[in-house]
C-alpha cells in the first residue's frame, strides 16, 4: 500500500463505506492490512480525527480499529483484545440494523478472523500468570456468537441478500477456536445448524472446504470414521491446489481414516505433500502385520501423532496389523484350524509379550469387528476360521 495519511485513509474508508464496498472497508480495518504497520495509524484516542470525517456508525468501528492498532503496537494484546471485542460487538449492532442487505458480511469475516488471532495472542502473553487457559479465547468465542446469531435469525430466503450466507465464515471461526482449547462439544450445534442450512451448497468453497476439514475431525473424535472419511476427501479434493500447507493438513488427518477402513495411500501422494516421513514406515507396517516395527514408529513419532491429535487413531491401526499378522499365519499354516500357540509364537517374535489367554482375546476383538470370519474352539485352543473368505476386505467392513 502507498503511505497515506490518515485524513486519507479515513476519506477513502467514508467513500467505500457509503458505495457498500464491503471488501474495501474490511481491508481497511484488518489488523493484517498493509496500513496497520506504520506507527501514524496507532493512534490511543482517534475520536477527536475520526468524527472530521466519518459519521455514524462507521465512526464508532474506526476508533475501536485505531485505537487496537495502538494497543498491538504497544505489545499490550489484552487490551487490544478488549478492543477489538468491542469492535466486532459494535459491528454485530449494525449487521442487525441492516435490512434487506448483506454487503458488510466480508467485514464481519476480517473483523472475526482478527479477534481470535489478537486472542490467541492474549493468551500467550498472559499465559504464565493464569490458572484458566483458553479463557480469554472462550470469551471470544461468545462474542462471535453474537454475530452468528444475527446471521441466523436472518430469515429472508434468497442467497442474494440473505445474512444466513455467512453463517459458515463465523462457524469456521469458531471451530478454530474450539479446538484450539479442546471443547469439541460445543461444534456439535454448529454443525447441526450448518448441515440444515437450505444455503449449505451456496456457501463460498473455500469456506466449505475449511468446514469440512474442522467438521471431518470432530467425526474422527467421535469415531464415525466413513463420514470423517468423506468430509476430509471432499476439502482434500476440493483445496485450492496452490495450498500445499493446507493440503497436507488434511492429508495428516485423512491417511489414518483411510488406513482404518482399510484404503492404502500411494507414496507418491504422500512424497508430494511431505509427509513421507511420518507415515510411509506406519502404511508398511500396518500392512505387513510388523508389530515390532508398529510399535518403534509410535514412539519415535509421538510428539507428532500427539500435537497433532491423531495419536488415539493411529493407535487403531494396530488392530489391523494384527489381523494382517494372523492372516500371514493362516497363509503359511494352510489350514482353518490355526493353534492359537502359533498366534502367541508369531506375536512374541515381534516383540508382543503376550500369553495365550491374551492371544485369544485378541483375536475374539478381531472376530467381533468381523476382520476375521470364524470362531475360537477353547476345548482344542485353536482359531477356527470360515472356508470362504476368513479374512474379509476392510474396506467391505466400513
Amino acid at each position: 500500500m502507498a503511505f497515506m495519511t490518515v485524513a486519507h485513509y479515513l476519506q477513502v474508508l467514508e467513500r467505500s463505506w457509503k458505495n457498500q464496498d464491503g471488501n474495501k472497508v474490511a481491508q481497511f480495518i484488518s489488523i493484517r492490512h498493509d496500513h496497520a504497520r506504520f506507527p501514524n495509524y496507532h493512534v490511543e484516542q482517534p475520536q477527536g480525527i475520526v468524527v472530521k470525517f466519518l459519521a455514524s456508525p462507521l465512526d464508532e468501528l474506526v476508533c475501536y480499529h485505531l485505537k487496537c492498532l495502538y494497543h498491538i503496537g504497544c505489545r499490550d494484546y489484552l487490551e487490544a483484545y478488549h478492543t477489538q471485542s468491542n469492535l466486532v460487538q459494535c459491528f454485530a449492532k449494525i449487521l442487525q440494523a441492516q435490512k434487506e442487505e448483506n454487503w458488510s458480511l466480508p467485514i464481519m469475516y476480517t473483523i472475526a478472523s482478527d479477534l481470535r488471532l489478537i486472542a490467541q495472542q492474549a493468551e500467550k502473553q498472559r499465559a504464565s500468570n493464569t490458572a484458566n487457559p483458553g479463557e480469554i479465547l472462550e470469551k471470544a468465542a461468545e462474542c462471535l456468537m453474537g454475530c452468528f446469531r444475527v446471521c441466523a435469525a436472518d430469515n429472508r430466503s434468497s442467497d442474494e441478500d440473505t445474512k444466513r450466507i455467512g453463517m459458515l465464515g463465523l462457524v469456521n471461526q469458531l471451530f478454530k477456536v474450539y479446538f484450539r482449547i479442546n471443547k469439541l462439544h460445543l461444534c456439535k450445534p454448529l454443525i447441526r445448524a450448518i448441515e440444515s442450512s437450505q444455503f449449505k451448497e451456496a456457501f463460498p468453497l473455500g469456506q466449505q472446504v475449511t468446514y469440512r476439514y474442522f467438521a471431518g475431525r470432530k467425526l474422527i473424535y467421535d469415531s464415525n470414521y466413513k463420514a470423517a472419511d468423506e468430509y476430509l476427501t471432499y476439502a482434500f479434493e476440493n483445496c485450492h491446489k496452490s495450498s500445499r500447507k493446507n493440503k497436507k493438513l488434511i492429508l495428516t488427518y485423512l491417511v489414518p481414516v483411510k488406513m482404518l477402513l482399510g484404503y492404502i495411500p500411494s507414496r507418491r501422494v504422500l512424497e508430494k505433500y511431505g509427509v513421507v516421513e511420518e507415515f510411509w514406515e506406519l502404511v508398511q507396517a500396518v500392512c505387513q502385520g510388523d508389530l515390532r516395527l508398529f510399535d518403534e514408529l509410535m514412539e519415535r513419532h509421538e510428539t507428532f501423532f500427539i500435537n497433532s491429535g491423531i495419536y488415539l487413531i493411529i493407535d487403531k491401526l494396530k488392530v489391523i496389523a494384527y489381523r494382517n499378522l494372523f492372516r500371514k499365519v493362516y497363509l503359511i499354516l494352510n489350514t482353518h484350524q490355526i493353534p492359537v500357540e502359533s498366534l502367541q509364537l508369531a506375536l512374541e517374535s515381534l516383540g508382543q509379550d503376550v500369553d495365550l489367554d491374551e492371544t485369544e482375546c485378541l483375536v475374539a476383538n478381531l472376530i467381533y469387528q468381523g476382520k476375521i470370519k470364524g470362531y475360537i474352539s477353547h476345548q482344542h485352543r485353536k482359531v477356527v476360521v470360515s472356508k470362504q473368505n476368513p479374512f474379509p476386505a476392510l474396506t467391505s467392513l466400513s
